[in-house]
């Protein structure tokens, strides 16, 4: 089996889906007309963007569960697959997944991975739940030491299991000289985190309706990667019951997954629509 953090060709990710893939999840709707549409081609030239595409939670950790016993980690595995079938699809993009399974992964270990396939963009996929059962819709986060919110900081802290320390950023520079660059470097990564923010939370609607004020920001561990532009999406809740059943259905998830697809194509060549 390919390995989570492997960049993929579009014949090996339709040979993952087809057999032993998206199949496998009850969440995807088997016999895709999507899967029959796309002919395996060669490779992708490795000047296209690399797209890694987190799909949280996993193995002993389930994420949230909602009332009518759906797992955040099988929602989120397969938006990802779904998300990554069609990037790869186009043409125009090179796809890596964090997990391509049911395991589990550490924060940091996310954002190693996606460092490692020299990813130009970070989408990691959650679906939370709140004690506040009336809300509903998507919401976009991005990073800030300082939550935009109540909830925003509910939502972080709640997917914040652990912190990120990456020793290795702090190498082979003096500290001050280090620091300066670091920072200029996460200004600009921050500044291509929000546009890529915005894009989606204007493009995701109406199919997918969005939460008051979509476009958040919190402190997410999977966000503080200060080279790659990092978006943390919130499908919805499955603390909700209407959200609950919509996130169940794999209409739903592919819908997801075509708006989330159409964002990121907005997002890298805004001239072509």
């Amino acid at each position: 089996m390919t390995k989570p953090n492997q960049v993929m060709s579009r014949r090996r990710l339709l040979q993952q889906l087809g057999l032993s893939g998206l199949l496998s999840l009850p969440m995807i709707a088997a016999g895709s007309s999507l899967l029959r549409a796309v002919n395996p081609v060669a490779p992708l030239p490795p000047t296209l963007p690399t797209i890694a595409i987190d799909a949280g939670h996993g193995g002993h950790d389930p994420g949230a569960i909602g009332g009518l016993g759906t797992l955040e980690k099988q929602i989120t595995i397969s938006v990802a697959r779904n998300l990554a079938l069609r990037l790869q699809a186009s043409g125009q993009f090179t796809v890596s997944l964090t997990r391509w399974d049911d395991h589990y992964l550490d924060l940091q270990r996310r954002v190693n991975l996606a460092r490692a396939a020299k990813a130009d963009l970070f989408i990691s996929l959650h679906a939370d739940a709140t004690h506040d059962q009336s809300l509903k819709g998507f919401s976009v986060y991005t990073l800030s030491e300082q939550a935009s919110d109540d909830l925003a900081l509910q939502i972080a802290r709640n997917e914040n299991s652990v912190d990120l320390v990456d020793p290795a950023l702090l190498q082979q520079s003096p500290k001050e000289v280090h620091r300066i660059l670091l920072n200029l470097m996460q200004q600009e990564t921050l500044t291509r985190a929000y546009q890529m923010a915005q894009v989606a939370v204007s493009i995701l609607p109406p199919e997918i309706t969005p939460l008051h004020q979509p476009h958040r920001e919190a402190n997410f561990v999977v966000l503080r990667a200060p080279d790659i532009p990092s978006v943390l999406v919130e499908m919805g809740f499955l603390s909700n019951r209407q959200s609950e059943k919509e996130l169940r259905r794999p209409s739903y998830q592919q819908k997801l997954s075509e708006r989330l697809a159409m964002a990121v194509h907005r997002y890298f060549y805004p001239l072509k629509g």
